[in-house]
């Protein structure tokens, strides 16, 4: 019998420098359930010559876990920087991968979606975030050991980009059009949960910082926790968001960025 329902990680960044390929690997043979969803960016861009060993160690555990004989579901939600491998992944990991993944459990709807598509800066302009990226990826291989610096930059881009504020009330209004109670989220890197009207906001954080986090669904309810890797893959609640009703500034709301709208929200395939 499965630990819990469903397992949620994203933002892995395989290819980065400061991924932690390893660590999650160990989460996933550390824990059983019956769904995986990988929500987004777990690549880091699309040159497959960044790829370390421990990357493809995580790569090729997915391919396991995607055989039915495992009875395991696992989903690949697109990212920002997943973009273009929909169908490589569909082939080299043999998973299917959505825009917009909605599932029912215990009778409640619930919808998985990277985040970027509320992220304005991101949908507005491409290129521009691409070679961001390109000088991000350089600053890691020239960063100390800890990669202290590249991790603090992170940091400093979600709050700059007031990321955290921006997505969760892009996915809770996109949500409430799709008639779902709960919708989960990455690309911001940072843990949150909030609650508005009815609706659960969950963002799964990332596996590139200080602190590797991961969301789990079952009978007891959605968890945010935090991976604790010095005692060996030990698990902890992660502390939760305080619980602050979101405001309602229409101009900085998501623009759909491709994604169908629609009551009564279906999953979307790429």
């Amino acid at each position: 019998m499965a630990d819990h329902d469903t397992l949620i990680l994203s933002d892995l960044h395989l290819g980065s420098e400061v991924s932690r390929a390893t660590d999650a690997l160990r989460l996933l043979e550390s824990r059983r359930y019956r769904q995986l969803v990988l929500l987004g960016d777990i690549f880091s861009d699309l040159n497959f010559r960044r790829l370390k060993g421990e990357h493809w160690q995580f790569l090729s555990a997915i391919r396991k876990l995607s055989n039915p004989r495992r009875r395991t579901k696992v989903v690949w939600v697109e990212g920002n920087h997943d973009h273009g491998l929909s169908n490589i992944m569909s082939h080299l990991v043999g998973v299917p991968v959505y825009q917009r993944y909605v599932w029912e459990y215990a009778g409640i709807r619930h919808m998985a979606v990277h985040g970027h598509q509320f992220d304005r800066f991101v949908s507005k302009n491409y290129l521009i975030s691409r070679v961001g990226e390109q000088i991000y990826y350089q600053l890691q291989k020239i960063d100390s050991r800890h990669k202290v610096v590249t991790r603090h930059l992170d940091k400093f881009n979600t709050r700059w980009l007031r990321l955290t504020d921006k997505v969760a009330r892009g996915a809770i209004h996109d949500a409430r059009a799709g008639k779902v109670q709960r919708v989960f989220c990455g690309h911001t890197h940072v843990a949150t949960e909030r609650h508005e009207d009815g609706i659960s906001y969950y963002n799964s954080g990332s596996w590139v910082g200080d602190s590797a986090t991961y969301i789990t669904i079952g009978e007891e309810g959605v968890t945010i926790h935090e991976y604790d890797a010095d005692s060996r893959g030990a698990h902890h609640r992660y502390p939760r968001e305080e619980r602050i009703p979101l405001s309602a500034e229409t101009a900085d709301l998501f623009e759909p960025a491709g994604l169908h709208t629609y009551a009564g929200y279906e999953s979307l395939r790429c």
